[in-house]
């Protein structure tokens, strides 16, 4: 069960972090606890390698990592992912599959999540934070 002040962070998070949003860098230092999934850092390593300077964004990375907990999707998550993408299926309004995935490390931590991707909001039960 998560602690009131940890969240889950999305990279429409994540990356205006990167690129200095202060707003963004008050809120995370006052966050108790980060959570990424691995997904999300999946999608921030693919970034950097597609950047111009692949080694300074990795570097990035790899230091922010080490303020953050990386959450790994297993088979509760998969039962969170099958249940949110038949929903979104059988509603007509289909979302970016990695963001199902994150969507359901949400659910399954019960954690709220950080994003400005307004299309977690068609996902029932997750608790957004748009920062």
């Amino acid at each position: 069960m998560p602690a009131p002040g940890d969240v889950l962070l999305d990279s429409s998070a994540v990356i205006p972090y990167f690129k200095g949003d202060t707003t963004l860098q008050a809120r995370f230092q006052s966050t108790r606890t980060l959570f990424i999934p691995h997904i999300v850092v999946g999608e921030l390593y693919c970034g950097a390698n597609l950047s111009e300077n692949p080694l300074k964004h990795v570097a990035k990375i790899k230091t922010f990592l080490t303020a953050a907990v990386v959450l790994s999707s297993g088979l509760v998550t998969a039962e969170c992912y099958g249940r949110i993408r038949a929903d979104l299926a059988r509603a007509g309004t289909p979302i970016p599959e990695n963001d199902i995935w994150i969507a359901a490390v949400a659910l399954e931590h019960q954690l709220p999540l950080v994003t400005r991707d307004a299309h977690f909001g068609k996902v029932r039960g997750v608790q957004l934070l748009n920062w």
